[in-house]
């Protein structure tokens, strides 16, 4: 017995001391928000081994500055230990600072590291700390490339802790989610834009977007010559031959009442006077992208409404590529497409049009052929080809051949994929769809050379700003809140693209998942791309769009901003402790603003965390000084409820990652 009590003496204070030791990747990564891609266990963010300066490790989580990720110690923690650097996968490219927080506090910081440094050894003491943030930032410059891997990272406790007890979601939320646009009513109201855009000679199409119960009768007063209206289905077609500006009045009946509008038809030397309202293969389908998907998104357009709201462009995106040959000796289309013609044909029948994909390059971004070849007759083989060493523009170009194809299938937008983008090609293929015969709106990607902003609107109808969005805050946030230095160079004809919309069910290739955004921040989502006047490209599988997401994309009153005449871009009027205020000037001498809670400031790694979990904020913003008047009218855009008369400033609350959106009218 004594022995026994003697032992007992001896273990106690071992076990006292015992320490529990658990891996970064054994908790919950789905909590860790990221830039670019998903954070992985135990491999890169491209689900290679991880590897630093030729070092590898067994452990640790692959992830993508900006990333960020909150861990609820409680004050059980001692030590943070973890090695860090820029994954080898990215082949000498990216930079990124790591820092390691504690309760409001920066506990330890890497320094700006670049690819090819040497890993480096964060170990921190975590006495007392009850919120340990874990940050990636881009290093000062941008997020291209920056793989970020935290390796051997472990949490040593004094207390066993399970990965549940640690996690801490991304975004704090208050409220379940809701459908804030009314439902449409029964009777005839045309939504859409108020002006439109052709070519003299150029195909016409232009579908009359109109709720209500249907059957519906279309009509239209005052047509230029050669264009008519089907009564049936509102397709107004044809060719006008003479520029010039005609207002025609649309009108349309069912049997609960009768609707009329105006509309500008300019005929001219723009297209898109309107940003581009749409849908895109590459977010939802990926490779995976067939014929039959395009047709079936064509008639999921139609079957859930979205054309009624003005919803035009089915874009196919890369992979359709097959070799050049025909009648042009342009690029055809490979098994997956076997008749684009019928194709596209079936698209107008819908009221619909079709866009499609290529690149100056050789070969494109996901290894099918391009626009460009060292061959004098586009010879494109996949055996030699298909490889990332081809991501270069070739010898030869056949802009004018692959056009004139395009416009024979009855095309009607280009996306033009590469990085960096030139001139000299931009303004290659910008004259050959101008010869083509047929508008093609023309469309730039990826992240357009700002320095080059001024020719990008002169010589193309929309280009990509930045590289590409992903379903995380931190991605989209980053993107959309950063377009003010682009406001000079959008308007009718030529618009800043922050890229596709991330909302629906989404995931590069069949398998598919929902939106990794929440409510709030899909509402800021749109919220705040229809204030840029960006396009509004969906990338979503249509068929499946839920009734949360068909009010997203169904509130004529936000489109209507994003589809305003005028073609203003928002700017950014107020910033200040996670609170921004965005303002657009309206063609009818309103405005529309966004008051949002972003509840982070990526500018001090302090304020990238919401470390006391707060659901909402009061945003004030100071209303516009418009001449005489003093008196301003606000108006909840979403819920289409007016808010009262207000003068000098206007308050909302707003929720965490969230937005209000108002229409401000002054009193005459």
């Amino acid at each position: 017995m004594k022995l026994a009590f003697a032992f007992l003496l001896f273990v106690s204070p071992a076990l006292l001391c015992q320490v529990h030791t658990v891996g970064l990747h054994q908790l919950d990564l789905s909590t860790m928000d990221v830039g670019w891609g998903s954070p992985k266990a135990n491999v890169s963010v491209d689900g290679n081994r991880l590897a630093i300066a030729g070092r590898t490790f067994e452990h640790g989580v692959g992830t993508h500055a900006f990333s960020r990720m909150l861990i609820n110690l409680n004050a059980a923690g001692t030590r943070f230990r973890s090695h860090v650097g820029i994954d080898d996968e990215t082949r000498k490219r990216g930079s990124s600072e790591f820092v390691v927080l504690g309760d409001k506090r920066i506990l330890w910081r890497s320094g700006v590291m670049k690819a090819g440094d040497s890993a480096r050894s964060a170990d921190v003491d975590l006495s007392g700390i009850r919120l340990l943030g874990l940050l990636v930032t881009d290093g000062g410059d941008n997020i291209n490339y920056d793989h970020a891997d935290w390796c051997d990272a472990v949490i040593e406790m004094k207390e066993s802790r399970t990965a549940k007890e640690l996690a801490v979601a991304a975004q704090a939320q208050d409220v379940a989610p809701s459908i804030l646009t009314p439902p449409a009513k029964e009777t005839p109201k045309i939504n859409g834009p108020t002006i439109f855009g052709a070519r003299p000679g150029s195909p016409f199409l232009y579908t009359i977007p109109a709720t209500g119960n249907r059957p519906m009768t279309y009509s239209v007063t005052d047509l230029p010559k050669g264009l008519a209206c089907d009564p049936t289905t509102g397709h107004i077609s044809g060719t006008v031959g003479n520029a010039g500006t005609y207002t025609v009045t649309l009108v349309v009946t069912n049997g609960l009442g009768k609707d009329e509008r105006s509309l500008r038809i300019v005929i001219g030397d723009k297209v898109a006077l309107t940003p581009p309202l749409g849908w895109n293969s590459w977010n939802c389908w990926a490779g995976s992208v067939d014929a039959d998907k395009v047709r079936a998104s064509a008639g999921a357009m139609v079957e859930k409404g979205l054309r009624d709201h003005g919803w035009m462009y089915i874009n196919i995106d890369d992979t359709w590529q097959g070799l050049r040959g025909g009648y042009f000796g342009a690029i055809q289309p490979n098994h997956k497409f076997p008749d684009m013609k019928s194709l596209s044909d079936e698209i107008h029948s819908l009221g619909l049009k079709l866009g499609i994909y290529s690149t100056p390059w050789i070969t494109s971004y996901a290894l099918y052929a391009g626009g460009s070849s060292d061959s004098p007759e586009g010879v494109w083989t996949k055996d030699s080809m298909a490889n990332s060493r081809h991501w270069r523009h070739g010898a030869y170009t056949f802009e004018q051949r692959d056009a004139k194809q395009w416009a024979e299938w009855g095309i009607d937008y280009l996306k033009y994929d590469w990085n960096p983008n030139n001139v000299e090609a931009v303004v290659r293929m910008q004259k050959a769809l101008r010869e083509s015969g047929r508008d093609i709106v023309y469309s730039l990607s990826n992240s357009a050379p700002f320095e080059n902003a001024d020719t990008w609107a002169r010589t193309a109808n929309c280009w990509r700003t930045t590289g590409d969005i992903i379903d995380t805050w931190a991605s989209m946030s980053r993107i959309g809140f950063s377009q003010d230095r682009w406001h000079p160079f959008a308007g009718p004809g030529h618009w800043n693209d922050p890229d596709m919309l991330v909302v629906g069910l989404v995931g590069w290739g069949p398998d598919l998942h929902p939106t990794r955004l929440t409510p709030d921040e899909q509402y800021t989502h749109i919220s705040l791309w229809a204030l840029l006047s960006a396009p509004l490209l969906l990338g979503c599988d249509l068929a499946r769009l839920d009734e949360f997401t068909l009010g997203l994309l169904t509130n004529d009153e936000v489109l209507g901003i994003q589809q305003d005449a005028l073609g203003r871009q928002a700017r950014q009027i107020e910033h200040d402790g996670g609170t921004e205020v965005w303002l657009k000037e309206l063609e009818d001498g309103s405005y529309a603003a966004g008051l949002f809670f972003t509840g982070d400031d990526l500018r001090d790694p302090v304020t990238a965390f919401n470390w006391d979990r707060v659901t909402r904020k009061s945003v004030t913003m100071s209303l516009p000084k418009s001449g005489t008047h003093k008196a301003f009218t606000v108006r909840d855009v979403w819920r289409q409820k007016d808010l009262g008369t207000f003068e000098e400033t206007f308050t909302a609350e707003v929720p965490y990652h969230g937005v209000v959106l108002v229409s401000i009218t002054p009193v005459k």
